[in-house]
């Protein structure tokens, strides 16, 4: 895919007409973009860690509507996964932000958010975040091909065309799936399996633990060993050396916000409580100053985006009149942002006043424009949403307590404008790598704009009830969802408004953050290990180590066989099934534990509860690891050998 635009040809020619917008790509995308959307909102609130859906989706629909349906239809499988991945990318935007709210009405601050609330909250993000993008695709997609390689949208495209391996591929998502949702069945439902194994280590005064969930290894894997390792050097930093240090000096001292000496506080709870009283507090410094390093880092990338994007909204509206040229409607585009922004100040149940929502419009297309061409350059995995999101939250909520918008009005109407900014930069990031693979295969981009608009109202209309449910399960901030991002946004807000954070910890975490910049590491994924719990990053790393094996492996096995090289670019290697598989465990696992959550609320948890009947300890958390490790390494490995034949 390395051809310039002058001279690049999509494989679908324009002058070729082709299901694209069907009844089925529909009614599949729509079942995915909620599958994935429900998924992601689940693993988010347990590790602060979201997945792209996009290539998981295209392979389902092959495996659906080739294997199954038997209809070859390549423009029809790419807007199943168009619709499908919006359901996902407007889950991790509202997940980072919208919990806040129910922690508030825990509280006592103010009312839990009605269904209605979030679904509008959602829906408007999740329409902006598309129409933003609009103006920007000649510019950014067409204009810069072949300087912005839009990895996971050129990935997806590979995928697509390599579609007589389909049905292999959506096999391992759907065992991946099946796999993770019996394990977690297992640990939450039965509950015969504890969900996290530790070892305290006295002389440090701390513990090593882990935890026996298969979306953790997965997103390890996922991830790669590089991320993995700067998630458990952040975590090494907390529990084997900030923790130890503050047992061991501060004694009988009270710091805030304790309100009982160091050595009370850790001889009631333990190192854990040690961490939920202090190091997630200077966890938030570091994550705040990353997110806004690396948005100054990105001020030359930021300036000549914004300069783009100008010129994208002067040429927008003038396509050709090429089928792989029609878009969306100027006018429409232009009139449906009005008519958003409007509806977001007029809305009772959005708590934004008029100037919230200039400042959400101006942000908003700020950071939707940045999130295109960030993810064209580096990926949707790095795109910076909690940066733009800290960053906004800063700048609204000081501009609406000088406007005199203070209390929980105030704070709630930061609040929504975060989470709407979150929804714009997720959905404009996942917009434009859905875009990119459209133009490899040759399909209609207005197509793929209104499946995207479809995607984000079918995952608005139910991100909702998935959210009151998995509150009314297990409550946002507990040990089962700690909401992390959510969280640390509240943390801010509350700081901005009230002056209540303790800000000496803040400070470490911000000096701490700029120490490892210095270094040269990058800061976010360090600033969240040490912010998330020990237990989690342990198990992430673990999977990282899988999928170091495995490429070792394949490298080895290629420099062995060079004559086959060309052989080997079937797209379908070892970290392509692998990663498919770690994708439908994680989908399974969310899943699954959407439908705990379903039992839960309805008291059947209860019934089904074997703890007290069986226990298996230490040892059966060991072993369910190694049922993962196993699991996942014989997959990725097989892959290896398919890719060989």
């Amino acid at each position: 895919m390395s051809e310039n635009k002058d001279n690049f040809k999509p494989y679908i020619p324009a002058d070729k007409v082709t299901p694209e917008l069907t009844v089925t790509s529909v009614i599949i995308g729509c079942l995915l973009s909620v599958i994935f959307g429900a998924a992601n909102a689940y693993l988010g609130l347990r590790v602060g860690m979201t997945i792209s859906a996009s290539i998981p989706a295209a392979v389902i629909s092959m495996g659906v509507i080739r294997i199954i349906m038997r209809r070859d239809s390549l423009l029809e499988n790419n807007m199943v996964q168009t619709i499908g991945s919006a359901g996902e990318s407007l889950a991790a935007g509202i997940i980072f932000t919208m919990p806040a709210m129910f922690l508030w009405a825990k509280e006592g601050v103010t009312e839990k958010p009605g269904m209605l609330t979030i679904f509008l909250i959602a829906l408007f993000g999740g329409i902006l975040g598309v129409l933003f993008m609009v103006p920007l695709r000649n510019a950014l997609i067409v204009q810069e091909h072949g300087v912005l390689p839009y990895p996971e949208g050129t990935a997806c495209a590979e995928v697509l065309l390599a579609g007589e391996e389909g049905g292999s591929s959506a096999k391992a998502v759907f065992v991946g799936m099946g796999i993770a949702g019996v394990l977690k069945f297992i640990v939450d439902g039965l509950k015969v399996v504890p969900g996290t194994i530790a070892a305290p280590i006295k002389a440090l005064k701390t513990e090593i633990s882990a935890e026996v969930y298969p979306a953790l290894m997965a997103v390890g894997y996922i991830c790669g060993l590089k991320i993995s390792a700067y998630l458990l050097a952040g975590a090494v930093l907390g529990w084997f050396v900030l923790i130890p240090a503050i047992v061991t000096f501060g004694g009988a001292t009270v710091i805030y916000p304790g309100t009982d000496t160091i050595a009370n506080i850790y001889a009631a709870g333990g190192a854990g409580s040690i961490w939920s009283n202090y190091i997630r507090y200077i966890g938030a410094g570091m994550v705040a100053a990353g997110g806004i390093i690396s948005l100054i880092k990105s001020l030359p990338l930021i300036g000549k985006t914004f300069m783009s994007s100008i010129k994208g909204i002067k040429s927008a509206g003038k396509g050709g009149t090429l089928r792989t040229e029609q878009e969306m409607d100027f006018r429409v585009v232009v009139g449906g942002i009005v008519l958003v922004t409007l509806a977001i100040w007029l809305f009772p149940d959005i708590p934004v006043t008029l100037l919230g929502a200039i400042i959400m419009v101006i942000f908003g297309f700020f950071f939707g424009s940045v999130a295109s061409r960030m993810v064209g350059l580096v990926g949707s995995s790095n795109n910076p949403i909690s940066g733009m999101a800290i960053a906004t939250l800063l700048f609204s909520t000081m501009i609406l307590k000088f406007s005199g918008d203070t209390g929980a009005h105030g704070m709630i109407g930061a609040i929504s404008i975060g989470t709407i900014i979150c929804i714009i930069a997720a959905m404009a990031g996942d917009t434009s790598q859905d875009l990119k693979t459209g133009f490899i295969l040759g399909a209609t981009p207005k197509k793929q704009q209104y499946g995207e608009l479809i995607g984000a109202f079918v995952a608005a209309l139910t991100i909702g009830g998935v959210l009151v449910l998995l509150d009314k399960a297990w409550g946002f901030g507990t040990a089962e969802l700690s909401a992390p991002q959510a969280t640390l946004m509240k943390m801010i807000v509350e700081g901005v408004m009230d002056g209540n954070l303790p800000w000496s910890l803040v400070f470490i975490g911000i000096f701490a953050a700029v120490v490892v910049e210095i270094l040269g590491i990058p800061v976010l994924p360090v600033a969240i290990g040490l912010y998330l719990p020990l237990e989690l990053s342990t198990t992430i790393m673990v999977g990282g180590v899988i999928r170091w094996f495995v490429d070792k492996k394949k490298e080895r096995t290629e420099k062995r066989k060079q004559a086959e090289k060309e052989k080997s670019e079937n797209k379908n290697d070892d970290s392509g099934k692998g990663v498919l598989f770690c994708s439908g465990m994680i989908a399974g696992e969310g899943l699954v534990g959407i439908i705990l959550a379903i039992l839960a609320v309805t008291g059947v948890a209860d019934k089904i509860n074997m703890s007290d009947a069986v226990n298996t300890g230490v040892i059966g958390g060991t072993i369910l690891l190694i049922v993962m490790i196993i699991s996942i390494s014989l997959v990725a490995l097989s892959g290896e050998k398919d890719g060989q034949s």
